[in-house]
């Protein structure tokens, strides 16, 4: 064997020991592994959330009957409504869209009344602000399901809208999104936290001249690759167990699956996430330059992995690239653990795309270390 790729276990553990001090011993390094995630775990739950509440409706009501007063009535009963705007005309009606007072407004007209007397179809003309266009598709749905409860059909667009049909939400009920919020988030700023451990690394070095030292030392490319990779996957898989558990007992979201399981996925996705970290610190001379590249390449990570919207929405070639993405496929894992209880044939079918990335990164991030060693 090459000699290049032997292993002294009195180096290997020097240098171990070596960069978990560093990294430790920083006040700076500790506060920016430590502190952040965790602060960003407990405010990105309560505010990355795709509920709709306190919202501003807009209402001309053109029918002076029973029925058009128990509908505005059940409206502003609503949970999800905050201020509800009297409109006396339809130019006031489009001047609460157009200064965004409201984000949708309901247009009751003079025949409501009698419609729903005379068992015809009652209809309401909905408009919604079409610049909010997640929230306004939301409350649109919430304004359908109160019509339904009244026996309402809301005209869009010239369109009817039939009565919806029950639904019924597996594995989260109630729709709790900090359920789906949390476990995402994990992964999320585990991603963070390897990419940056390991890109700092060797730019460090390199910052503190102690980089020349490698080159004329006996140490070996798979040693420091070792070295390299074993702080950043013991505190990745550290922050990400507690984040893990945060959202088991803190925020009380079922847990239904194998946690030894998920553990094994969770080190799995670290190891290759540390090999594309690797790869940006061995191509950086400077720390500024290694958290640059770590964001180039953590940000689209995180918006092609499904967490905000799905990867089939995306074109084809978006998809396939999706696949390469460690990201992508650890975030099914830990989101189906929580709430279904994966099944193993499931958890495996996400897990062998970990192993491949993580063996190529891992390769390729040995051969730029080589390749800067000579």
């Amino acid at each position: 064997m090459s000699t290049l790729f032997s292993i002294s276990r009195t180096r290997l553990r020097a240098q171990i020991i070596k960069e978990l001090l560093s990294i430790l011993r920083d006040p700076r390094s500790r506060m920016v592994l430590v502190g952040p995630p965790l602060m960003q775990l407990l405010i990105f739950s309560f505010a990355a959330t795709l509920d709709v509440t306190n919202v501003d409706l807009g209402i001309f009501n053109r029918d002076s009957g029973r029925a058009s007063q128990e509908f505005v009535a059940a409206i502003a009963a609503s949970k999800f409504v905050g201020d509800l705007h009297v409109a006396h005309s339809a130019r006031e009606l489009r001047e609460l869209i157009d200064t965004r007072q409201a984000i949708a407004v309901v247009e009751i007209p003079p025949t409501f009344s009698r419609d729903a007397s005379a068992g015809r179809a009652a209809i309401a003309q909905v408009t919604i602000d079409g610049r909010r266009a997640n929230a306004g598709q939301l409350t649109l749905g919430y304004l359908t399901a109160i019509a339904a409860n009244a026996g309402v059909q809301l005209d869009r667009d010239g369109k009817a809208m039939a009565e919806p049909s029950v639904v019924r939400h597996w594995f989260n009920a109630n729709r709790i999104y900090r359920w789906f919020i949390v476990p995402g988030l994990s992964g999320i700023l585990t991603t963070f936290i390897a990419l940056l451990v390991t890109a700092l690394s060797i730019a460090r070095e390199r910052e503190l001249g102690t980089f020349d030292q490698l080159l004329v030392s006996p140490t070996t490319t798979l040693e420091i690759i070792i070295s390299k990779t074993v702080p950043a996957l013991i505190i990745g898989t550290v922050l990400g167990t507690v984040m893990i558990c945060a959202g088991i007992f803190l925020f009380g979201i079922p847990f239904r699956g194998s946690f030894p399981l998920l553990f094994g996925c969770l080190v799995l996705f670290i190891l290759s996430m540390v090999g594309i970290g690797l790869m940006i610190s061995s191509v950086s001379s400077s720390q500024q330059q290694a958290i640059l590249g770590t964001f180039a390449v953590a940000v689209p990570s995180v918006l092609m992995s499904g967490f905000a919207t799905p990867v089939e929405n995306m074109p084809m070639f978006l998809q396939y690239l999706a696949q390469a993405i460690p990201l992508k496929h650890f975030l099914i894992i830990v989101q189906g653990s929580f709430t279904k209880g994966m099944p193993l044939v499931d958890v495996l079918h996400n897990t062998w795309p970990l192993v491949v990335i993580a063996v190529v990164t891992l390769s390729a991030a040995g051969l730029f270390v080589r390749s800067k060693l000579q």
